[in-house]
């Protein structure tokens, strides 16, 4: 996770910060609310712990999502996003969510939508 030294502007740091197939998904999750490792991994399709927690660690570095530890037997952790970032990103992502749903719609594709529970039927 190291930054790059030279860039043309800003928006290359953040495509490097949250780029891949998994950030954007987990930081759409966590728009939730906080949640635990075990139901992020239930509710993200495909993802395996070990890439999870290396990505959520990297989010957590990156100051997008914050970890809490609370305390007890069995040990329990949720994750959220930040108030700061986090919630920034948030707008960025909700964005980029209503164009994807507009592409699909315009390709005939709204019966995926309907399937993933995304629009209502």
């Amino acid at each position: 996770m190291k930054m790059r030294e030279e860039f043309t502007c800003p928006l290359e740091l953040v495509h490097d910060m949250i780029k891949g197939k998994w950030k954007p998904i987990i930081l759409w999750r966590l728009r939730l609310g906080a949640t635990s490792l075990s139901k992020l991994e239930k509710d993200i399709d495909g993802i395996t712990q070990k890439m999870l927690l290396e990505q959520l660690k990297e989010l957590i570095d990156y100051g997008f999502v914050g970890k809490k530890s609370f305390e007890g037997y069995p040990l329990h952790v949720e994750y959220s996003l930040t108030e700061g970032q986090g919630r920034e990103l948030l707008k960025a992502l909700t964005i980029m969510q209503h164009i994807g749903i507009e592409y699909l719609k315009k390709q005939g594709k709204e019966n995926v939508l309907i399937e993933k529970g995304v629009v209502p039927e």
